[in-house]
């Protein structure tokens, strides 16, 4: 070993009983989208609407997860995993989205979920990760209040069935992106374009995070967001307006919910809607108690009021209106930093910002990193993925985490994203965020070198078990 790499590993010490964890979503990974009394989901919909998705692609076999759990879970045992976070498919379990709980679906989490533990892999389990049951889209999916309800019903069944089997539950993954990318730019399922619904939406997304932590009655149960550093590329008024906007629906719009019990009334006047959805107790409602906040993070925003501004690298696969609801005069600038395949800008130190903004500004919660990568443009080589520009993203952000804990924020866990290749939504399969790389012909798995590397930093972390930050 050279003395960097000790030196990495020795900075790179967590506490005890820090999770170690790899994530991945129900969609992206299971294919199967037919077997055992599988309903129609909101995705299988989108996919097949051509120009919907890169390449015309689809998730009906994706990496075949339903069949090759037992292997993946070798993977995970492999990596020395101690917590794997998946999601649970709601139209497998419900077919229709309400009524008839459909055991065989049921089963496979079961299985699952012992297979997990028998190789002392905690289960995180998350309820909701964007498939929609398609019948409840057809009755007008989160922009009616009704699916609030049906979720907390779906979410008491799941609890119920697997309650001794998962000792973390978590509802909603990003709203965010469920509610404005959904109904608002059209870019993920379902597909709409309709700013309006995609306001309702998002507050019908909290509200089910809240009916579903009541109804389970959990042992312990978090909720999920996706946060952003956001930065005004100049001092101006027009750009710091701008990042006042943007960070105020990507970020406050849902921890002030979560967390505070109401929306910020400046994201409120911002918005062109009349906000007659918010009905008496539903902010209580929205902001019963959690015991965890899940964090995923990917990278800053630089943005600008002013027009003519540079447009950023990131860009959408496919034809969308903005997501930004009533601030679509923004504009989101290169600020100089290097960018994944994606064309997300890379940066640390946003992850640092926004971990010990929560723990300043937001009632004490613990945290996890529930969400942490980069796609690159991976290549095989001799057999061999050597994704150097991964294994460095990574680094950089357990880096960011160990700042994060040394800064007094209670960080329990980290859960790169993601744990293999997958079907990465409407740009299809031509993005890999894994650290298992998979042939998508013949679903072979293989380790990426960022893999091999996770895997001792976790190896290095578990066996000297440090008692301190």
């Amino acid at each position: 070993m050279t003395t960097q790499e000790e030196q990495t590993r020795a900075g790179l010490r967590f506490p005890a009983g820090f999770a170690w964890g790899a994530a991945t979503s129900a969609y992206q990974i299971e294919g199967a989208v037919t077997e055992d009394a599988r309903g129609t989901s909101i995705w299988d919909t989108f996919t097949k609407t051509p120009g919907r998705v890169v390449n015309g692609h689809h998730a009906d076999v994706a990496i075949d997860h339903y069949h090759r759990y037992r292997e993946d879970v070798g993977i995970m045992a492999e990596l020395g995993l101690s917590a794997y976070r998946f999601s649970v498919s709601w139209p497998r379990v419900q077919p229709s989205g309400s009524g008839k709980i459909n055991p065989k679906g049921l089963d496979f989490y079961k299985r699952l979920t012992d297979e997990l533990r028998s190789h002392a892999i905690d289960p995180w389990l998350t309820l909701y990760h964007w498939d929609l049951p398609q019948e409840l889209e057809d009755k007008g999916g989160w922009p009616n209040r009704d699916t609030a309800y049906r979720f907390a019903e779906y979410a008491a069944a799941v609890h119920e069935a697997l309650k001794d089997h998962v000792h973390t539950f978590s509802t909603v993954n990003e709203p965010w992106c469920a509610a404005f990318l959904g109904y608002a730019s059209g870019e993920h399922a379902p597909g709409r374009r309709e700013p309006q619904n995609a306001i309702r939406g998002a507050h019908h997304l909290n509200l089910a995070h809240g009916l579903a932590v009541q109804a389970m009655d959990a042992r312990r149960v978090g909720g999920c967001v996706n946060l952003y550093a956001v930065t005004p590329a100049t001092d101006s008024a027009e750009d710091l307006d701008a990042a006042r906007r943007i960070d105020g629906l990507q970020n406050r719009f849902f921890l002030d919910a979560l967390l505070t019990g109401r929306y910020p009334e400046d994201v409120l006047s911002d918005l062109p809607v009349e906000i007659d959805f918010i009905e008496p107790g539903d902010m209580k409602t929205i902001s019963a108690p959690i015991d965890v906040l899940l964090v995923n993070y990917y990278s800053r925003f630089t943005v600008s009021g002013a027009p003519g501004g540079k447009a950023s690298a990131a860009a959408a696969p496919t034809d969308t209106a903005s997501p930004w609801v009533g601030s679509e005069h923004v504009s989101f600038v290169n600020g100089g930093r290097p960018v994944t395949a994606m064309g997300w800008e890379i940066d640390e130190s946003g992850l640092v910002e926004i971990l010990t903004r929560v723990a300043r500004d937001y009632p004490p919660i613990p945290m996890v990193v529930s969400e942490n990568g980069a796609a690159f443009d991976d290549h095989l080589d001799d057999g061999r993925v050597h994704d150097r520009e991964r294994q460095a993203y990574v680094e950089a952000h357990l880096g960011a985490c160990k700042e994060a804990i040394e800064a007094g924020v209670p960080l329990e866990g980290y859960f790169a994203w993601s744990l293999m290749d997958n079907f990465e939504w409407a740009w299809g399969y031509g993005k890999r965020f894994g650290l298992v790389h998979v042939d998508f012909e013949t679903q072979e798995r293989l380790l990426k070198d960022s893999a091999l590397w996770y895997s001792e930093i976790i190896r290095q972390n578990r066996r000297h078990e440090p008692t301190d930050s």
